[in-house]
């Protein structure tokens, strides 16, 4: 079932007008349209923890922003440990932005300490918590993969919008009107998303991936999301867990599963030859982005593009409806 988006950041888009309405605003979002002229005065200087939190610091800040991000491309978030370089960078940066909901587990401790001298949001925090999912190991905590779904990343934009409004609220009409016209391209993301995932046969909807980072995809989406190891890369998988998996792959004849750009794809392939050794075929469907975006600079480098690549792969490998290019492409095409 489709998870609400909450009342504050729902626009006038709705499937059959996704073409018509969201992309248009999409693209127009894109171009600038709506984007307010600069003033010239003094760059905030923001150190963001994940990428996914840094291109929304950009997309939010323009050029009034200055945004170094921790951790890049391939890059575990689960694991990351701040260097020397990374603590002279957020004692020195105006605000330190970090995503919460024991992501940066290692980095915890740190991040806590600094806010005490320091202005550091946990962005992912000022979520509801009835919109999250529970950890699968810690009773306390949730998983924090929220940017599997759009819907539910909108109110993380709208605490980075909040955050640096709350730091320079003379700017506050201009991070107010690029984070609309940012949300209106999430919106339509997550209609696109919506869209394409519907294509898919219901029986198919099966996502096997090296960590369980997609539940939000899941619950948005109404697929059933199976990950080799648990919510953190930290977890070990077992030889049980990969066997279980492997009576999952072959019981259910399910073609396709998936490596992760941030996680070794070791039990990916010892799933695929396990299934292989029963006499089930079962082929990499292709390769995901979970806890890091895509390489700096292209399409797959932001927000945007990181979700509509795993989407579009998602649905072309299960059967689906979905252009080649996804929804960068029908952008591109104007449609």
């Amino acid at each position: 079932m489709r998870r609400a988006t909450s009342p504050e950041l729902q626009l006038p888009i709705t499937r059959r007008s996704l073409l018509a309405t969201g992309l248009a605003a999409a693209s127009a979002a894109a171009s600038g349209r709506f984007r307010p002229a600069l003033a010239a005065e003094a760059s905030v200087g923001v150190v963001a923890t994940t990428g996914m939190i840094a291109d929304a610091a950009r997309q939010i800040g323009g050029d009034r922003v200055e945004v170094r991000a921790l951790m890049g491309p391939g890059v575990d978030p689960h694991s990351y440990r701040q260097t020397r370089t990374d603590i002279l960078a957020m004692t020195r940066a105006d605000i330190v932005l970090w995503h919460g909901l024991y992501l940066e587990a290692q980095m915890e401790a740190f991040l806590t300490e600094l806010g005490g001298k320091r202005r550091v949001v946990a962005v992912a925090e000022q979520l509801p918590r009835e919109a999250l999912i529970h950890h699968d190991s810690y009773a306390d905590k949730f998983d924090p993969h929220v940017w599997m779904d759009p819907g539910l990343w909108s109110g993380v934009v709208a605490a980075v919008r909040d955050a640096l409004v709350d730091l320079r609220p003379e700017s506050a009409d201009f991070f107010g009107a690029n984070a609309e016209a940012h949300l209106a391209e999430v919106a339509a993301l997550d209609e696109y998303v919506a869209t394409i995932t519907a294509s898919i046969a219901p029986d198919r909807r099966v996502l096997v991936t090296a960590h369980d980072a997609f539940k939000y995809f899941g619950a948005a989406n109404d697929f059933e999301v199976m990950g080799i190891q648990g919510i953190s890369t930290e977890s070990e998988a077992g030889l049980s867990r990969i066997a279980e998996l492997v009576d999952v792959l072959v019981e259910r004849d399910i073609g396709a599963v998936f490596v992760e750009s941030s996680v070794s794809d070791r039990n990916v392939r010892a799933l695929i030859e396990g299934a292989a050794a029963r006499g089930h075929e079962v082929s990499i469907g292709g390769q995901l982005y979970s806890d890091a975006m895509g390489p700096e600079g292209s399409y797959e480098g932001t927000y945007l593009g990181m979700i509509d690549h795993n989407a579009t792969l998602i649905a072309r490998a299960l059967g689906g409806d979905a252009p080649e290019r996804g929804m960068q492409g029908l952008l591109a095409a104007g449609t």
